[in-house]
């Protein structure tokens, strides 16, 4: 059964823009240039040098011995942080409210009525090693019994991010040959036919299927302030970076208003006020992310529920967060 949405909007992604639209339904991914300034990429990475000060396991940006595991918050796959609540720190929300940044996702959508995620960062710090390369695990974010683009996901980079920096890797053109791969995999053996789940992970011979027929995998690079957007129907994942450079981004992904039921604005809204975050959607999949930490257990309470600043609750942080109404 097809998921429901109240979905009142559709991107024709046949048609041509003559902008960096056309490069994101060509190939799945784009990079949007310039989305914000520099002066505010610096302040980004410095508030999140202060959010890893905050924690009392003696991290000192100023003391490389401390930029260790030990001295760090609990975190995955290099930098990839989505527990403490950080997806609602104050300079979260600042990021995601960046006019250049929501610019970009209204043009995308035809709308500036829009619904942002509560997704989490990644901070990766040179370890002064290289660091092991994690297990490639190519997925999507979208269902294909979904009709249509639903969700467009989004990189804010702070930070100069070339080749050996790390971070995304997409699989080049592979968005229009979903349904199709999905028509002649169903059933297969050894395989389950799809769910409904939004996420769904390929196979070595699966991602095989997609490069024979013209894709490639591409690390995206980026500067810093570009917006990276990808189509959650796009083959995915990412890397660890192999360089001794920062790695310092916000993941966010914008959606219009109208694409969420009445039930969804209210659970999103209630997951706001308590400073929970969730996924890469804005209006659907709000399955809750609030700890992990390295802490013990007898310890842990306070600083997985405490935020080090609260955000500001604008007009417009309300309407994205989905506690207002356009």
């Amino acid at each position: 059964m097809p998921h429901p949405t109240t979905n009142q909007i559709t991107v024709d992604d046949s048609k041509v823009h003559g902008d960096w639209r056309d490069e994101l339904f060509q190939n799945g991914y784009v990079v949007v240039k310039n989305a914000i300034s520099p002066a505010r990429c610096e302040y980004y990475i410095d508030k999140m040098f202060q959010w890893l000060e905050s924690f009392p396991f003696g991290f000192d940006r100023n003391n490389r011995s401390t930029w260790t595991e030990q001295h760090l918050p609990t975190h995955i796959k290099g930098g990839m942080y989505h527990g403490y609540r950080v997806q609602h720190e104050k300079f979260i929300w600042e990021a995601r409210t960046e006019e250049g940044v929501i610019e970009a996702f209204a043009k995308l959508w035809g709308t500036d009525k829009l619904l942002v995620s509560f997704d989490g960062i990644n901070f990766t710090l040179p370890s002064g090693t290289t660091l092991p390369q994690t297990q490639p695990w190519p997925h999507i974010d979208q269902s294909p019994l979904r009709e249509g683009m639903q969700c467009v996901q989004g990189i804010l980079n702070f930070a100069p991010n070339g080749p050996q920096e790390g971070g995304l890797l997409v699989m080049k053109g592979s968005t229009k040959l979903m349904p199709e791969f999905f028509k002649t995999h169903s059933g297969t053996i050894g395989r389950p036919t799809w769910g409904p789940s939004d996420w769904f992970g390929f196979d070595e011979s699966e991602v095989k299927w997609f490069e024979e027929r013209g894709c490639e995998i591409h690390k995206v690079t980026a500067e810093a302030g570009d917006l990276i957007l990808w189509d959650s129907r796009t083959m995915h994942f990412n890397c660890v970076p192999s360089s001794q450079n920062l790695r310092a981004i916000v993941y966010a992904c914008y959606t219009p208003a109208s694409f969420a039921t009445p039930d969804i604005l209210q659970q999103k809204g209630e997951f706001f006020d308590q400073r929970i975050g969730t996924t890469h959607w804005p209006h659907d999949n709000l399955f809750t992310e609030t700890s992990h930490s390295n802490l013990p257990e007898e310890e842990e309470g306070d600083v997985t529920k405490r935020l080090y600043e609260e955000p500001i609750e604008t007009d417009l942080v309300l309407k994205l967060a989905g506690k207002f109404s356009y």
